[in-house]
């Protein structure tokens, strides 16, 4: 497809977020079973179930566009969710492993909020209101889950990380 419109646009945006949406339903159950913290285990788990509506929301606006609710190869979360990988593959104390969790999780949720911020911008443009309501609804999901993992990770996990690299808990 030619980027000839803001509407191409939209169209070829949507498909890219709904890609990684579906990378991300399966990438999210196994960041929750390499996550040590049980309260980082279930953000995941709670982001997971949050995901799995993310995909509906989108097909739900394909069908209000007219569209096959296809997606298109997003390499952008294809490397974020190559990253985690890495993570979790990695040896270490639990706590550096989970602040690194957090921090590659952070990275794919700043990537959605960017993705979505714009989606909804150019559905306001283009007039799409339904879809509009739609993107606003998935953009504060992504923005809370996000806000989420500041949490979990100012709130122990970073703290922990600190100590098991210094010997404090020797």
């Amino acid at each position: 497809m030619s980027l000839d419109s803001l509407q191409s646009l939209f169209l070829e945006e949507l498909k890219d977020v709904y890609h990684a949406e579906k990378q991300l339903v399966q990438a999210l159950p196994r960041m929750a079973k390499a996550a040590g913290s049980p309260e980082l285990q279930q953000a995941f788990t709670n982001h997971l179930a949050e995901t799995k509506g993310h995909v509906v929301r989108l097909e739900r606006i394909f069908k209000d566009l007219g569209e096959a609710a296809r997606g298109k190869r997003c390499k952008g979360m294809e490397g974020l969710i190559e990253e985690g990988k890495e993570i979790m593959q990695e040896d270490g104390e639990e706590a550096v492993i989970d602040a690194a969790l957090i921090a590659a999780a952070q990275r794919v949720e700043h990537y959605e909020i960017a993705a979505y911020g714009c989606l909804r911008t150019y559905a306001q443009l283009l007039g799409h209101q339904n879809a509009v309501g739609l993107l606003e609804q998935t953009l504060s999901e992504e923005e809370a889950a996000d806000e989420k993992l500041t949490a979990i990770g100012e709130g122990s996990v970073n703290a922990d990380a600190a100590a098991a690299g210094s010997g404090a808990e020797d």
